[in-house]
Formats: C-alpha cells, structure tokens, sequence
C-alpha cells in the first residue's frame, strides 16, 4: 500500500481517476504528503501506549496510522486527549497482536488495546459502501457497517477535514487527503462528501460540529453549516444513551457555554432539552434561564479548568429546571398545593428528557433531591437549618441556589443567609436561628381549652 501510495507523488495533486468499479463512487483522493521536516507532529507529543500499538501493528506487518483528533489537537497548540489508530488490519488479527484486546461494537467494530489505565482505539480501513452493502434506516441513518477497504477509501468516509490527517509511523509522514492542513490553518470546519448526506448517516455529526467549533472556535462552513438547520429533528432517531454520552463532550470537557451557543445559534438546544429550550424564548422569564444556564456553564467551565471534579446532575438539575418551575405553575392552577406540584412537575420533566437523553438513574435521583433541597432551603428555624447542612446533597442544593438568585429567578437574600451559617460555630449557628425567630415576631400565645366539668358519676 505504501508502494501505491509513493507512486501517487508523480501524478497532480487532486483526485485521481481510478474509481472503485461502481459508476456512482467517488475518484479516490491523492494525498499531499509532509514530511517529518514539514510538520509539527512528533513522538513526544504521543502516549507511550499510542507508540506500542503503532509499532506492534508495523512489527505484525501491517500499516499502522495514527488519525483524527489527536493529531488535529497537537497541530493547535492542544495536549490531546486520547489517541485512534488506523490499519489495513482487521479487528481479529489486531486482537490476536496485543494481549489486552477486545473486539467491541455492532454498528462499527473496533479494538480497544488497553495498557493500564490508557485504551487506545485501533478501526481498520472503511470502505465506501452503497446502501445496499449495508445496514441503514429508513431515514438513511447507516445501523452496521463493516465493509473494510483502503486509506484513500478511509479518508472519504471521515466526517470532516479536520479529523482527515494520517500520521504514518513507518516514515513520520504526515498524509493530507483532504486540505486538513489548509482548513486548519483557515480555522474552518468543513465537512467531507455531499452534507445533507452525511448527517442522515449519522445525525450525531451536527453535535460533533457544534462542539469543534465550540472547542476549537473554529467557524463552520457554510455549506457544512445549513443543513443541520432542517435536518436537527433527525436526532430524536439517535440512541438516547449515546445523546446522552453526546451531551456530556459538549458540556463537561472545558468548553459548556461556547457549546451553547454554537447550540443554539444551530438550533439543536431546543431539539436536546426541549422544554427548557422553548422557556429561553419566554417574554418575561426567557432572559432569566439564559442567565442561568450561562452562569452554570462558566463555573463548570472553570471548575474544569481548575481540575476539580463535576457531576452531570448538577447540569442537568439547571438544564431542566425552567421545565419544572413551568410545569409547577400549571400544576398549581390545576389546584395542587406548592409541594406536590413541585414533585410530580420534577418526575414529569425527567421522563420527558430521557426519552431523548436517557439519563442514568445514579444521576437522576441525584437531580431531584437537588431540586428537594431547594424546598427545604427556607425552613431554617429549629433544627431544620442544622439537619439541612448535614445532608450530603446540600452544598450541590445551596449552589443552585446561588444561581437561582444570580439569575434573578428569585431574591436575594437567602443564600447569604446559607453562606454566613456555613461560616459560624456552633453558637453562632444557634443565634441566627434566634435572630430568624425574633424577626419572624412574637409568637402567639396559645389560647388554654376550659375543660368541662365533669357530669354526675
């Protein structure tokens, strides 16, 4: 293969004439290949684990790339992550070659190789493939998919230029099948073959858009870019477990209120939360959930940043709220008291969202006794602020309300009061509690029943 690709060097760059025996493919594309002199990518920028794979798959003679986002990463300026490799091996002889190996996937196998705690994602060559050579939908979306085929034939099958380079171990080369480099350089996200296409195969690719450009900032092209406009509703067809893995790139990895933003300037924030999504565009309150949904992806942002740990239910807790404070407010004019309103609005939103975004229930309950404590926050008096501070899901309750308040969903005031009783000792703590007695007036003096006299025995 390398031989082939060698002699591709003589002819113009572009693509070349040789079809794949179908009138209807594609010409496969001709590489522009850097050297290692004409590049940035070394091997100190990879993963011991990367390099064992690498070799070892050259070692079993196969060819062995490495391809995508970590190569992508290192050429901005960026520490990657995780690292893909690429062979003309398939997933059993790439099994056969490490000792911690294992076949995974029905829709697209791959290997994972583990070395410790490190995975390292080794796929063999994609074929272009026609419907009829595979499992698709009825909307177009592709359900399985192993047809193996060349590197040329790999690189068309990528979804954008970006994540298109190939990194060749056995010369350091680096091969550029589709101006990778160029939209690189332009800071431009494009996708590769017909858009409209490409996102019915896999509607996924819209949030994959989203988050490089929100990762990256980077711009979309404007061919890559309209289609998600008509095409959003196609990922209601998408596993609710993998919107929900989706959901967690976009906003738990650095980079949540870019992500947002590039959501709703595609319109997908609406189609991913959508009865939060529709209260953003509320006349009165609209300004309010955008405030606090910005404000929480700030602090997770820098909590990020700050390599400090996050939860998913504390996002999700803010995403859906503007959905329970609604759905309260009808239960109420339907007759319902405050609390049981709150409680079923709560249990309705979530079985409302998972059906888009199947939430785990590890983090769903966590959800609603985050929105439990928010009931529980103003009745301080007695033990209750005592019993409260106690209560492990407190600190994640008292930040919400932080932001609540933020927003202006509510008044101030509250969460002053929580922050100077975390501050206080013990008799101090009792002293506020008294001080919130005495302002509460005094208390009524409780009328003594007349007992009635007793009748003739």
């Amino acid at each position: 293969m390398l031989r082939k690709i060698a002699n591709y060097l003589t002819q113009p760059l572009g693509p070349v004439t040789r079809l794949l025996g179908r009138s209807s493919a594609p010409a496969l594309p001709v590489p522009e290949i850097h050297s290692r002199e004409h590049h940035d990518i070394s091997r100190r920028d990879m993963s011991r684990a990367a390099l064992n794979v690498l070799y070892g798959l050259n070692k079993g003679g196969f060819e062995a790339y490495l391809v995508g986002g970590c190569l992508r990463d290192i050429l901005a300026g960026e520490k990657p992550k995780d690292f893909d490799v690429v062979t003309n091996a398939t997933p059993e002889e790439v099994q056969k070659l490490f000792r911690r190996a294992r076949v995974i996937g029905r829709r697209f196998k791959i290997v994972h190789v583990y070395f410790g705690q490190e995975v390292i994602e080794v796929a063999t060559f994609r074929a272009l493939s026609e419907p009829d050579e595979r499992e698709e939908s009825e909307h177009g979306m592709i359900l399985r998919d192993n047809i193996y085929g060349s590197i040329e034939e790999d690189a068309l099958r990528r979804d954008f230029t970006i994540n298109a380079l190939y990194y060749n171990i056995d010369n350091f080369a680096l091969y550029d099948f589709m101006g990778s480099m160029e939209d690189i350089r332009r800071k431009r996200i494009r996708i590769i073959g017909d858009p409209d296409r490409r996102y019915r195969e896999d509607p996924v690719r819209m949030l994959r858009a989203a988050r490089f450009a929100a990762k990256m900032q980077f711009e979309l092209d404007p061919a890559t870019e309209k289609p998600i406009h008509q095409l959003g509703l196609s990922l209601h067809q998408v596993p609710a477990p993998r919107m929900f893995d989706e959901l967690l790139k976009l906003f738990l990895t650095g980079h949540a209120l870019a992500s947002m933003k590039a959501l709703q300037q595609l319109g997908l924030l609406e189609i991913l939360i959508p009865e939060s999504g529709k209260h953003l565009h509320d006349r009165d309150s609209g300004i309010i959930w955008q405030k606090l949904i910005e404000q929480a992806c700030i602090n997770t942002d820098i909590r990020i940043a700050n390599e400090r740990p996050v939860t998913p239910a504390f996002l999700f807790a803010v995403l859906l709220w503007p959905a329970v404070v609604a759905r309260t407010e009808k239960h109420i004019e339907h007759g319902l008291p405050f609390a049981p309103a709150r409680q079923k609005a709560a249990g309705q939103v979530i079985h409302a969202q998972n059906e888009i975004t199947a939430i785990p229930k590890r983090f769903s309950q966590v959800i609603r006794e985050i929105w439990d404590v928010q009931l529980r926050l103003d009745k301080r008096q007695g033990r209750h602020a005592e019993i409260l501070v106690a209560d492990q899901r407190f600190r994640a309750g008292y930040d919400f309300l932080l932001l609540r308040e933020q927003a202006g969903e509510i008044e101030p005031g509250l969460g002053d009061w929580w922050t100077h009783y975390q501050e206080e000792d013990e008799h101090g703590r009792l002293e506020m509690v008294r001080q919130l007695g005495k302002s509460a007036g005094p208390a009524k003096k409780r009328r003594r029943r007349r007992r009635k006299p007793a009748g003739p025995a």
